[in-house]
């Protein structure tokens, strides 16, 4: 029980097109996308403000795995 199902799935579409209809769903996922990326944004400032050393530790740790393959 806890995963949605292909049905499932087509009814929650089927209503999300009849609600907000065929030309508006693009404008819709394109606003949800700048909106989500705009808080990934906000949120690694905030991340870099609270502690500068640990965004230079992980992108140190990024490094040394690209290095090792």
């Amino acid at each position: 029980m806890g995963f949605i199902g292909a049905q499932e799935l087509l009814v929650i579409l089927a209503i999300v097109v009849l609600l907000f209809g065929a030309k508006k769903i693009p404008e819709l996922a394109r606003g949800l996308g700048i909106g989500i990326k705009e808080f990934k944004k906000a949120s690694s400032e905030f991340e870099k403000e609270v502690d500068p050393k640990s965004s230079g530790e992980k992108n140190e740790e990024k490094k040394q795995v690209l290095v090792k393959k």
